[in-house]
């Protein structure tokens, strides 16, 4: 009999079997570990189970290679805290997916979970927004592709770092990367190394919608370019809804006005 305690947050839960439901828990000490809860839809158990959900859990299984089941000991509903803000609740929903779809079952990521921990905390401050572009760029890492943001990959001056090569992750700085601007992405002004970002935009709604823009470009061409079902609805949705409110569905044409007002005064 195979047996462990541990604690995690709650990444999905999909309905199985008359009752019951396969959840996915991101756990401390165990990573990305599935069970079967039976009584999931009970209405006891139901607000146990929304993503982001911090649960003390208890794992039983005949052998290891099982899928075995939980006993949720303990809850405590994340989501609950941002029912009154669909940003927020989207920005919830959407790392808790990214870690669903993107981590290996049962490879320890301590830092991811303490990470994504953090999060919902930093969730519930006004730089929530920044913060999770922050998030996104260490799960990035946390998987293997790195970005780098403080050097121009073309040896170009670090105080005009203003693009992102799109095949190595790099910043490039804008007379280096002037010439191919069309094939670059767009480095928001609160990842540029301190002091050379500038005050405006910093964290603002334009500049997290680029910095959302830029992830988004890494999860779908190095994390999930060959996932069945490429980058998680949620992800995608709250792209979109963040980039709306706005009103900033397509912001490439005013990046770039803005990169050239920044340095040549057009």
């Amino acid at each position: 009999m195979e047996h462990w305690n541990d604690q995690g947050l709650i990444l999905s839960a999909r309905p199985h079997g008359e009752g019951g439901a396969v959840v996915s828990v991101l756990t401390c000490d165990h990573g990305r570990h599935n069970g079967y809860v039976y009584g999931a839809k009970s209405s006891k158990m139901r607000g146990s189970l929304e993503a982001g959900t911090w649960v003390e859990v208890s794992w039983d299984s005949r052998v290891a290679d099982q899928l075995g089941h939980f006993t949720i000991e303990q809850a405590r509903n994340h989501s609950a805290l941002f029912l009154d803000d669909p940003y927020r609740l989207a920005a919830l929903l959407a790392a808790c997916a990214l870690c669903d779809a993107a981590l290996p079952e049962r490879e320890g990521h301590a830092g991811l979970y303490h990470g994504l921990g953090a999060l919902i905390d930093t969730l519930q401050t006004p730089v929530w927004a920044a913060a999770y572009v922050l998030w996104e760029i260490a799960f990035l890492k946390e998987l293997g592709f790195g970005m780098d943001l403080t050097r121009c990959a073309g040896g170009g001056d670090v105080q005009t770092l203003a693009y992102v090569s799109p095949k190595s992750g790099c910043a490039v700085s804008l007379k280096e990367g002037y010439p191919y601007r069309d094939k670059l992405l767009i480095l928001p002004e609160f990842l540029k190394p301190a002091p050379y970002g500038t005050a405006e935009g910093r964290g603002e709604g334009e500049d997290i919608v680029r910095g959302l823009k830029m992830t988004g470009y890494f999860l779908e061409n190095w994390v999930f370019a060959h996932h069945s079902r490429g980058v998680p609805d949620a992800r995608l949705r709250f792209a979109t809804i963040f980039a709306k409110k706005y009103g900033l569905a397509a912001p490439e044409d005013a990046d770039q006005a803005r990169v050239e007002r920044t340095f040549y005064g057009a």
